[in-house]
């Protein structure tokens, strides 16, 4: 899925605020540099699943460029078994 940087900002304060109020974190740091920090592993988190979908439809056009290009195959469904395959071999939750 793909956010934008203002999206992923707002997820990054809601998660933050949600964190702090549950009382599950304190704050030892700036608010400002746990913001980037959750930020920067949304966006690593985000890159990792777009790769994971570009490595699967490349995949799926080599399975199917192999088998002779066969029309009858579901291709979104196809596509979904070699995401969730590599998803698991990567250790992506997706």
């Amino acid at each position: 899925m793909r956010l934008k940087e203002e999206q992923v900002g707002r997820l990054a304060e809601t998660i933050l605020e949600k964190l702090t109020a549950s009382g599950l974190i304190t704050l030892k740091k700036e608010r400002g540099l746990l913001l980037a920090g959750i930020r920067a592993a949304i966006t690593a988190d985000l890159k990792g699943e777009e790769n994971l979908e570009r490595d699967a439809e490349k995949l799926l056009d080599q399975t199917l460029s192999a088998m002779g290009g066969k029309a009858d195959i579901d291709r979104h469904r196809m596509l979904k078994m070699i995401k969730d395959k590599l998803a698991k071999e990567r250790k992506i939750v997706l």
